[in-house]
């Protein structure tokens, strides 16, 4: 395999139907962000050639269509040799655990994505309440990921309850999305820190925050990092060289843990630019952690 073939581990469809595939909204929610363009799987496919990527991790956009997977799912069926569908579940749904195993078994998914619906919420129930830690059991029993997402705020207690369940399930890949530092925050959430007078600044290089954060992870060799354009922006707004960020994780946990994803679907970019930024990103890499940076290591963890 070519040393620049890219794995993307995290786009985001949006359909062009939305009758066949309406809108839903999450746990505790009424609203549902309303879109005004589309990503189909035909146009990513499209944009993967034309730019080198191999495979892609369609990862369900919650904040669309809620627990709805349907898209990615018939996404990931009509094309498997591209597509690796990743889904939202609500965690605190007792059904949830079966309905997850059924899609695993019979329907080509091979992750399962967790995520805080609220900002203002300050609780961990979900992502390990008794109905969560089934969710987390089940997808180690099937051994297919679990990624999770945090906002920024929730870190100082979101990330040492991640911990414990990656003690408590140590045979199970772990993929912490947008890395998990301070540079974790999107551009829509930067705007509510600033709204309500919260810092919204990022560590600085060399350590860019790590050792405040996600430095509690570097002996649970099951806890990998999903780099994105949320992470590109954040270090853009502090003139911050995105490669020095990607030596210093692969320092400390190794490449074989650093994975990439273009946000497609949610960060703006052009498909062309976030596939060469992943490439510049990597320039501190030497070969085999570029490779395992690039693709290897999303290969491993949702080979089929």
């Amino acid at each position: 395999m070519a040393d620049d073939v890219i794995f993307d581990t995290h786009a985001h469809l949006i359909a062009d139907d939305y009758t066949a595939y309406p809108a839903s909204p999450l746990r505790g929610t009424t609203h549902v962000t309303q879109m005004t363009y589309s990503a189909t799987a035909e146009w990513l496919i499209d944009q993967m050639d034309a730019n080198g990527v191999g495979k892609a991790c369609i990862v369900q956009r919650g904040h669309v269509y809620g627990y709805d997977n349907s898209y990615i799912i018939d996404s990931g069926k009509k094309y498997p040799d591209r597509f690796v569908p990743v889904v939202i579940l609500d965690a605190q749904d007792p059904e949830t655990p079966a309905k997850y195993r059924d899609m695993a078994l019979n329907h080509g998914v091979r992750g399962l994505r967790l995520a805080q619906t609220h900002f203002e919420f300050f609780d961990t129930a979900w992502m390990n309440s008794p109905e969560a830690m089934e969710c987390w059991r089940t997808a180690a029993d099937l051994g297919t990921p679990v990624a999770i997402i945090f906002f920024r705020r929730h870190l100082s207690w979101a990330l040492p309850a991640l911990k414990f369940i990656a003690e408590y399930l140590p045979s199970l890949p772990i993929i912490v999305d947008h890395i998990g530092t301070p540079h974790t925050l999107s551009n829509p959430e930067k705007a509510r820190y600033d709204a309500a007078g919260l810092d919204s600044s990022m560590p600085p290089p060399p350590d860019f925050g790590i050792a405040e954060t996600i430095a509690m992870f570097e002996k649970l060799p099951n806890v990998s990092f999903k780099f994105t354009e949320i992470n590109m922006e954040r270090l853009a707004d502090q003139r911050a060289e995105p490669s020095r960020f990607i030596r210093r994780l692969a320092d400390a946990f190794g490449a074989d843990r650093l994975m990439w994803g273009s946000d497609l679907g949610q960060s703006e970019w052009p498909y062309a630019d976030k596939a060469q930024l992943a490439r510049q990103a990597a320039a501190e890499l030497n070969a085999d952690e570029r490779r395992a940076f690039l693709y290897g290591t999303a290969d491993r963890l949702y080979a089929r």
